[in-house]
């Protein structure tokens, strides 16, 4: 949805959830973090592919690691993208609605995705009790794996909550069309 089509009474009393100084710094810890986790997956990759080509010595549970690594970084993602409101969206049908339908048609997809993201961070964190209680361990390294799981599950309520707030305010039509 491009700017020229918000309506002109839309309510914009509220700040835009990432103009927070706290949603700010939030964001630059999330993306400090994950170029740490794919700066160790990229030099554990490089360690691994030269130790197995070059002295027949791969670096052991580097499949594992990357597994675990790419899964964080993946949920990590998740409430850094939902605070940039940048999911990416398909206007097909709403081009076509009335422009003071637009606050009350995003703020029902947020509650709506308030809802999903919830069942399935809960889900996340039954999965993970589960796989806590079994005592459940990677392969080579030994590694328990129910803490990744809780990890999940938090960033995955963490977009719940920002996907709640953000219903209630005015977009920053900041996301992807396609």
């Amino acid at each position: 949805m491009s700017q020229d089509r918000l309506p002109e009474n839309f309510p914009s009393a509220a700040p835009a959830l990432s103009n927070s100084r706290a949603v700010i710094w939030l964001q630059r810890v999330m993306a400090l973090l994950g170029g740490i986790l794919l700066l160790v997956m990229m030099t554990m990759t490089i360690v691994d592919v030269i130790g197995r080509y070059a002295f027949n010595s791969p670096l052991r549970g580097a499949g594992e690691l990357t597994e675990l690594l790419l899964v964080s970084l993946i949920f990590m993602g998740l409430p850094a993208v939902t605070l940039e409101n940048g999911h990416v969206t398909v206007d097909v049908l709403t081009e076509h609605l009335p422009k003071w339908s637009e606050r009350w048609r995003m703020a029902a997809i947020g509650v709506i995705n308030t809802v999903i993201l919830t069942l399935i961070g809960w889900q996340i964190w039954l999965h993970a009790s589960q796989i806590a209680a079994y005592g459940d361990v990677t392969t080579t390294l030994r590694l328990p794996i129910a803490p990744i799981g809780y990890f999940c599950a938090l960033c995955t309520f963490a977009s719940a909550a920002a996907s709640f707030m953000a219903s209630f305010l005015a977009p920053s039509h900041s996301s992807i069309k396609g």
